[in-house]
């Protein structure tokens, strides 16, 4: 990734050639709330990618929270999201694919995740590892 973030590609993938700045960076800066579940779960993996620990604390829900995050070498490689819906205006899931190498080996993350909107935010509740 390029020295000025916002310049760079958006890690998400949500579209083609899109500026960080002008896809997740607006949610992780905090201009600006996710608007959909998986929004929210594009802009946790963009915070991934550049390592935002208090971005993905603040999106988690208080229930399940970390006190802490570590983050691990990552490579991360791409973001494939095999589906999202919502189960009422403010519970919904997202089922997605997140490749990425540690140590040069490769791996893959299967989530089907479970969020709810509190207070007008979502927040990652929680999610089962396929």
């Amino acid at each position: 990734m390029s020295k000025n973030k916002n310049a760079a590609l958006c890690p998400c993938q949500w579209q083609e050639n899109v500026l960080f700045a002008e896809c997740c960076g607006r949610y992780i800066s905090g201009a600006a709330l996710a608007p959909t579940a998986e929004a929210l779960m594009r802009s946790r993996y963009s915070a991934f990618v550049q390592e935002q620990a208090a971005y993905l604390l603040q999106t988690w829900h208080p229930s399940t929270r970390p006190e802490h995050l570590d983050f691990e070498p990552t490579q991360w490689l791409g973001l494939t999201v095999l589906s999202a819906h919502d189960s009422d205006d403010d519970h919904a899931e997202v089922s997605f694919v997140a490749r990425y190498k540690i140590n040069g080996r490769a791996y893959k993350l299967q989530e089907h995740s479970r969020f709810v909107r509190e207070n007008g935010a979502w927040l990652y509740v929680d999610g089962d590892v396929a």
